[in-house]
């Protein structure tokens, strides 16, 4: 591994430990005991929901023995951390697709939300994935009819916002249904945020905030990706009842549910993205943070970042090394049958531009350890990957009209591997740019 890989991965890793969940959670101790006392609390619930969910989880219960915490929390497969928690339960579903297991799991979340009461205290524990993981058909839909919705907008190359509006328009409990559960019991969502300009009706659909969408969003979205002869028609027929007020709305900001309901986020892209320069900067580099996020689709991310970078080394001729840090969430529409992610994708189409250029590297990476449905987190690339795919006996445009950007890495070298990391802050991109030796 080179000096730059190696720089790479302990600026990622830095960022990782500023948004660790069980850290982030265990800073909200004393609000959390403040809220139970004040309320007169006699009864500790824990409900979770996402990546993060049982990190989140295990704080809450080594540091609130005393109060016998209880709940469930529902996390992806392979994030359950076996042996952490021994009151709370921990449920493992599909994502990003829901199952049958989701579903099972939310209906104990469910059960657990209506036993609540005026003493009870819910502590909600909301992370990304949460979507996925918390489902609940609305009345007369099915769990097909959501994962072949959910796909559909997906592979159309819908953002978080857009497939989310959708998503609360089909659940019992996204969209503030959650709070509608919990009503009277006073509750506290601790957020960790996966979302850009952490929009709390957004994160995980927004289960226990007011929602600012509407059933005619929802309807607009699926019309703009031409979706209305593809999706189910429950789906569709449902959607279209909600728009003309058959079907009741999301609560709104002014429902009584939300009058006890507090959200406070406790970790989020900000954190990460400010704890990868502070790494950078300890190591010497010139560091530069991006102020706007990445976004848009992952391949021209990935041209626009490889450009800046080709400027930034132009305009630095002789001077110290440079690391241009920026962060966010792209998509990826979805052309070919091959295995890949947004990283992936975005490192892909770096790589093309910065071709037979030496002394730029590039990471991509999630910060949940997970791109697309691989067992890697990301890429590194530089201005040899190109050649090097050659030498393997793969093309890297193919690779980019195919989707295949996992096969790619996975013959030329460059996969980024870390494992469930436990948090999700979104995607970060750390790029070196070679100068005087820091």
């Amino acid at each position: 591994m080179d000096d730059s890989q190696s720089t790479l991965r302990a600026i990622f890793a830095a960022a990782l430990r500023a948004v660790d969940p069980f850290e982030a959670v265990l800073r909200q101790s004393d609000h959390i005991r403040s809220r139970f006392t004040a309320g007169g609390c006699n009864r500790l619930l824990v409900l979770g929901f996402g990546k993060a969910s049982v990190p989140m989880a295990t704080a809450v219960e080594a540091n609130f023995a005393d109060l016998s915490p209880e709940g469930v929390v529902v996390t992806k497969d392979g994030f359950t951390q076996p042996g952490k928690l021994r009151r709370i339960q921990v449920l493992e579903a599909s994502h990003p697709l829901p199952d049958a297991r989701g579903m099972a799991a939310t209906e104990e979340i469910i059960r657990l939300a209506r036993g609540a009461d005026e003493r009870t205290l819910a502590v909600v524990l909301v992370s990304g994935g949460g979507s996925a993981l918390l489902v609940a058909p609305a009345e007369g839909l099915t769990l097909t009819d959501k994962q072949e919705t959910t796909s559909l907008l997906l592979r159309a190359g819908a953002d978080i916002h857009e497939l989310n509006a959708v998503r609360k328009h089909l659940s019992r409990v996204k969209g503030g249904r959650l709070a509608e559960f919990l009503f009277p019991a006073p509750s506290l969502s601790l957020i960790l945020s996966d979302v850009l300009g952490d929009r709390l009706d957004v994160i995980a659909s927004g289960p226990t905030t007011p929602d600012g969408s509407s059933f005619a969003d929802a309807v607009a979205i699926i019309e703009r990706y031409h979706l209305v002869g593809k999706i189910p028609s429950p789906v569709l027929t449902h959607l279209w009842n909600g728009a003309v007020g058959a079907v009741p709305e999301t609560p709104k900001v002014v429902s009584r549910v939300f009058a006890s309901e507090e959200t406070v986020i406790v970790a989020n892209l900000g954190m990460a993205l400010d704890a990868a320069r502070r790494e950078a900067e300890q190591g010497g580099f010139r560091t530069v943070v991006q102020p706007e996020p990445v976004t848009g689709e992952a391949r021209e991310a990935g041209r626009r970042l490889a450009r800046r970078a080709l400027d930034a080394m132009a305009g630095n001729a002789g001077g110290a090394s440079l690391c241009l840090i920026s962060g966010g969430e792209t998509t990826v529409t979805v052309r070919g049958n091959g295995r890949g992610g947004r990283n992936m994708e975005l490192a892909l189409a770096f790589a093309r531009e910065i071709e037979g250029t030496g002394g730029i590297t590039l990471l991509s990476a999630g910060t949940d350890g997970n791109d697309g449905p691989t067992d890697a987190a990301g890429a590194i690339v530089d201005g040899s990957a190109v050649e090097r795919g050659r030498l393997a006996g793969c093309d890297l445009d193919t690779a980019l009209q195919k989707n295949d950007s996992w096969s790619f890495f996975n013959r030329a070298g460059g996969l980024f591997r870390t494992g469930p990391t436990g948090t999700n802050v979104m995607d970060l991109q750390v790029i070196i740019v070679a100068g005087r030796t820091p």
